[in-house]
């Protein structure tokens, strides 16, 4: 069985985006940029919403290809490109850069995706994790946290049903207060 993980960026708040979907206050230092991208050279397999999946596709294609560009973000462009990556949406058409698309329901697929052989899965967007949240699907939390308060937005975390019980298997501390904390779920 395949791990899948939720792994995110959040304010000390708790919320993934700030009112709007500003993002402004996450733009991380370049010790923590490596260590997502040394997290996506390592993904077998990423799992995106709609919504983050337009904001990631709408650069990183291209982003080693622009004036200026650093090396981390041409090394991070070539990962993230070669990444295999599922989208699941009912609004969007087509995706592209090694995406498939799924228009069904996102619990069923990704628990069929679980069962599969393959490499660890990352699952990107609140909104979808949060269904997989629920569902009870998620094996591990990573937390990447800004000192910052940002009052409202896109939660990290949603409502549940039950209870779900976590051990601390790590935390890090990066520049500018981040810190890193690693859950997994005790089954």
């Amino acid at each position: 069985m395949r791990k899948l993980t939720f792994a995110m960026n959040l304010s000390l708040d708790g919320y993934t985006a700030a009112p709007g979907g500003d993002l402004g206050w996450s733009v991380p230092s370049d010790e923590l940029f490596q260590w997502w991208s040394d997290r996506v050279g390592a993904t077998g397999t990423a799992l995106y919403g709609r919504k983050l999946w337009e904001t990631m596709s709408s650069h990183w294609p291209t982003a080693d290809q622009q004036p200026g560009a650093t090396p981390a973000a041409i090394e991070y462009a070539g990962r993230w490109r070669d990444m295999p990556k599922v989208v699941f949406s009912s609004t969007i058409s087509t995706v592209g850069w090694n995406a498939r698309l799924v228009t069904g329901d996102a619990v069923t697929e990704i628990t069929r995706l679980k069962a599969e052989d393959g490499g660890p899965m990352d699952i990107l967007g609140a909104t979808l994790a949060a269904a997989a949240m629920r569902a009870g699907l998620i094996d591990e939390y990573v937390l990447v946290t800004a000192p910052v308060l940002v009052g409202g937005g896109t939660p990290f975390f949603t409502a549940l049903d039950n209870w779900v019980n976590l051990t601390l298997v790590e935390t890090r501390t990066f520049p500018d207060g981040v810190l890193l904390t690693r859950y997994e779920t005790r089954r």
